[in-house]
């Protein structure tokens, strides 16, 4: 299989400067806000994007190191299979967040209830529909009730 490579598009901005204290989740960074500065040969791109209310944040998760095929989540004390988990240390450190987009001025984005570090290269930015992404009827396997216990920091658990 040839080798697959990608080039940051831009970087994220936010308080976060460490693991420690970052939140873990979106839901769990709520009023958190932060701008996301595309690198402006990407600006165009951005034509039309400010009529969505939220969108996808895609991006390299940069200070993972080293990954396990099993990890103990951060809502558990089980060790857990890593594709069941959103862990962010994984064979290709890649991030997800859905972001709510405050506004857009030239390749700036303002957004809010970001839970991402300072200084997270960004790969992609997708348009969050909910006719399209939302699931109903989705099951959260072990998870369970406890996603709805998100916190709202870092208990020091995913910063060892």
């Amino acid at each position: 299989m040839p080798k697959i490579v990608y080039q940051p598009i831009g970087i994220i901005h936010t308080p976060f400067k460490s693991p420690k204290g970052t939140p873990i989740q979106p839901t769990g960074a709520k009023g958190i806000e932060a701008t996301v500065e595309l690198f402006a040969e990407y600006a165009e791109g951005l034509n039309d994007l400010d009529g969505f209310s939220h969108i996808y944040l895609l991006y390299h998760c940069h200070l993972s190191k080293r990954y396990s095929l099993n990890v103990t989540p951060f809502l558990d004390s089980e060790k857990r299979g890593l594709f069941s988990t959103r862990a962010p240390s994984r064979p290709n450190p890649i991030g997800l967040s859905v972001v709510q987009l405050l506004g857009l001025e030239n390749n700036v984005l303002r957004v809010m209830d970001i839970d991402v570090i300072d200084g997270t290269p960004l790969l992609d930015i997708k348009p969050y529909v909910p006719e399209f992404d939302v699931r109903t009827a989705a099951k959260t396997g072990w998870l369970g009730l406890r996603s709805k216990t998100i916190k709202t920091k870092d208990d020091g658990r995913f910063s060892k």
